[in-house]
């Protein structure tokens, strides 16, 4: 029997944390696992998750690193891991720019090895402190690029970014979007109809950070009539601050948060929501939006980065930053509970890794 590739995914954090950059890694990881020997190389700031195990197929090997505010994820166990031991894979797959692991990846490279990276792009570090930083991290973040045997976008607002900000060949640049699994989403119907028809929900889902824009809904909600609860899904270090102006604006108790679902609940909260509301300021790609039209949902965005791309005013609508708040209960009020129908955008994440597959085989 022939030896299996063997396929490194380099990435800041993975299952059981979610995130977009995490379920990216994890969705394409296990389906290459029943062709490859796949290893996910991540860190675990908290210590507690097993240092290696083996999920789906995966073998995952952790190491400790220090992350403030969750961010950056600094392992210098990973590095020296990396310089021991990253010959040994045929392919290196390394994720997200805005973290070092990347970087510690690039860095331990060497020619035995094909450098794959998907970068996950905003352009812009999420607060002030780390947009100060990100201006001279991209002199050591070019590296990355300059080591990539290509580089792989899930947006078209990407792609365009890192050609404007990097110096690459746009031979070597794909867009390959994020997919979604299907199967998960054969319940919708069953729990929309199951719905509690006397109040109309608002989603939000992802990391509570001040780019996000969440505050706006919440303003929202004191435009709109009582029947309107906001349901908030992740966490962040943003959370006090709207729990903070919830409170103030008398609006708390029609907020409910939740974190650390598993993937059949928050499928069923984005089934059961109206609308799901997204307001970034940055976004590579929005899978929390292909997730919710994949569940039914309609969806308003702001229009900025890759969530433009989302807009048809059909399924998707887009409001302009600066928000007016008046403008956006109204759109909320005229979007939730609309049919979602001739949704286009979507992939399946069989089709991601197939499409994955050429580039890695690829000279």
């Amino acid at each position: 029997m022939p030896n299996l590739m063997r396929i490194a995914q380099v990435c800041p954090r993975f299952y059981p944390h979610i995130g977009g950059v995490e379920t990216h890694v994890y969705e394409i990881s296990k389906r290459l696992a029943r062709d490859f020997e796949i290893e996910v190389i991540t860190t675990d700031p908290t210590g507690k998750l097993p240092k290696v195990e083996e999920i789906d197929g995966i073998i995952v090997r952790r190491f400790k690193s220090f992350a403030p505010s969750n961010a950056y994820h600094i392992s210098f166990d990973m590095y020296i891991f990396f310089k021991k031991y990253l010959y040994k894979y045929d392919i290196v797959h390394a994720h997200s720019y805005h973290a070092l692991p990347a970087l510690f990846a690039s860095l331990a490279k060497d020619n035995n090895s094909k450098f794959i990276f998907t970068p996950h792009y905003h352009g812009k570090g999420h607060t002030f402190t780390r947009n100060i930083l990100h201006k001279p991290y991209k002199i050591l973040g070019r590296k990355i690029f300059d080591k990539s045997d290509a580089i792989i976008c899930v947006s078209k607002f990407e792609k365009d970014l890192i050609l404007r900000d990097f110096r690459v060949y746009s031979s070597k640049v794909y867009i390959i979007p994020n997919g979604i699994n299907f199967d998960e989403f054969k319940c919708v119907d069953k729990i929309k109809r199951g719905k509690d028809q006397s109040e109309k929900v608002i989603l939000y889902v992802g990391r509570l950070e001040k780019y996000k824009g969440i505050e706006h809904v919440i303003r929202a909600l004191t435009k709109l009539g009582k029947e309107y609860v906001l349901e908030i899904v992740g966490k962040g270090p943003y959370r006090q601050n709207l729990i903070k102006l919830a409170r103030k604006l008398g609006v708390l108790d029609r907020i409910r948060f939740y974190q650390n679902l598993n993937r059949n609940e928050l499928i069923k909260r984005y089934a059961k929501a109206d609308v799901l509301v997204l307001l970034s300021k940055y976004e590579a790609y929005g899978i929390v939006v292909a997730e919710a039209l994949a569940a039914k949902t309609p969806c308003i965005v702001a229009n900025t980065s890759a969530l433009r791309e989302w807009v048809d005013n059909q399924n998707v609508f887009g409001v302009n930053y600066p928000i007016d708040i008046d403008d956006l209960a109204r759109l909320i009020e005229d979007v939730a509970g609309r049919k979602v129908i001739n949704v286009k955008k979507l992939m399946s994440w069989d089709d991601v890794v197939e499409r994955l597959k050429s580039i890695y085989g690829g000279n």
